[in-house]
């Protein structure tokens, strides 16, 4: 068995070589090289179509991933793939980001003709500037590394590293040069938990029509009872003479009356609902009326509009199935 200790350090040691080439990193991001890249983008009309071969190949789709999902469309395609037919994905107004660590990748070097023929600018994001993908491309950003993390010095770790970062390090100045909010993040991740959470309204969620458990203020407490155990929100609200929220009563207020003695038959729901109760706009997030909720430490709520009429409903339970907590 190999000493514990001397595994810990043998990790520790790619940590700190890693760490080491991302400080290194930095002069790169510093050149002009990188802001006339971002400039280029900003400036593309089309796609960033994103080429690597190998590890670099497995980095170049997730920074393509990155860039589609922060306001920058691009797609990864497979330099070997390319060759036989995937080119024909390229056109006139594309910008093609080229990875590769040595920068003589034999599979990208094949294509440059063809991407040179088009017209189309090429960012070459190689470890080597004076490799020739360096000498094809309008923009060169370099991911040199003092060394690499594997002892070898063969395994990309270190320069993959570095490559990862700079593509991140572009997606985000891009995100914020085109002003990408929140909102926009969630547009392109509507499957997602962010996404619900962005995206959902109330009105998506709430309880509205022969759903939603409403009562006059003039019944008895066992007719409010009916139709809370009828809608099975836990609730029903409870409207004036002009049909206006006066208040709700709760499973928590039937409680409250019972321990109390009131006579459920005879005493009025007016007497013993809770009026000014917390209520919502069908237009806030759904994320903000579970906030709501939290704050107040209640499990529903009734959404008014702008007359003060109850137009809907809902309890944590509609905010769990919708997959917004």
């Amino acid at each position: 068995m190999v000493d514990v200790n001397q595994l810990r350090q043998w990790g520790r040691n790619v940590i700190d070589i890693e760490r080491n080439a991302l400080d290194n990193l930095y002069q790169y991001v510093d050149s002009i090289e990188f802001a006339k890249a971002c400039q280029l983008i900003l400036s593309c009309t089309g796609k960033v179509i994103v080429m690597g071969m190998g590890k670099s190949g497995h980095i170049g789709n997730k920074i393509s991933a990155t860039f589609a999902s922060t306001g920058t469309p691009a797609f990864f395609v497979h330099p070997g793939e390319a060759s036989h037919g995937d080119l024909g994905v390229l056109s006139e107004n594309d910008i093609v980001l080229a990875i590769s660590n040595s920068g003589e990748s034999d599979e990208i070097l094949t294509l440059m003709p063809v991407i040179k023929r088009m017209g189309l600018p090429v960012i070459a994001v190689t470890g080597k500037p004076e490799s020739n993908m360096a000498k094809h491309s309008v923009v060169h950003l370099c991911i040199e590394v003092p060394e690499e993390a594997c002892p070898l010095g063969l395994a990309p770790t270190s320069s993959t590293t570095a490559t990862l970062v700079m593509g991140d390090a572009l997606a985000v100045a891009l995100l914020q040069a085109r002003g990408f909010t929140k909102d926009d993040f969630a547009l392109s991740h509507p499957g997602g938990s962010l996404g619900r959470k962005l995206l959902l309204k109330v009105s998506d969620v709430m309880h509205t029509g022969n759903e939603l458990p409403m009562v006059t203020q003039d019944i008895c407490i066992t007719e409010a009872l009916y139709e809370i155990s009828k809608k099975g929100l836990g609730m029903t609200s409870v409207t004036d003479s002009q049909g206006k929220l006066a208040g709700i009563f709760t499973d928590g207020d039937l409680r409250r009356v019972i321990d109390a003695g009131v006579n459920l038959r005879t005493t009025p729901i007016s007497e013993v609902m809770t009026a000014g109760c917390v209520t919502v706009s069908d237009g806030i997030l759904a994320a903000e009326a579970l906030k709501v909720m939290d704050e107040k430490e209640i499990n529903g709520l009734v959404v008014i509009n702008e007359q003060q009429q109850p137009i809907g409903a809902l309890n944590m339970l509609d905010l769990v199935k919708a997959g917004v907590i």
